[in-house]
């Protein structure tokens, strides 16, 4: 992992197309910033990430059976 310190307007580059600028520091509060980047780069924030990542693999391991999922959709025939 890189540390480093940086002041509010001044920057770092990831690679040729990502810039993150540090725009202020709100003590307590955390510290803004801003992101450019090309549009096909997701950025997400990690909790984020976890939340979707969680939810998928709950969706992927349960166990109900298709024909009663199937059942609970409307004009299904009973």
């Amino acid at each position: 992992m890189l540390v480093l310190t940086r002041k509010p307007g001044e920057k770092i580059m990831i690679g040729d197309e990502i810039v993150i600028t540090f725009l202020e520091s709100r003590g307590s509060e955390g510290i803004r910033i801003g992101i450019d980047a090309p549009r096909h780069l997701a950025i997400k924030r990690e909790e984020i990430f976890e939340a979707v990542a969680g939810a998928n693999l709950e969706a992927a391991q349960a166990s109900a059976d298709p024909a009663d999922i199937l059942r609970g959709l409307p004009g299904f025939p009973e």
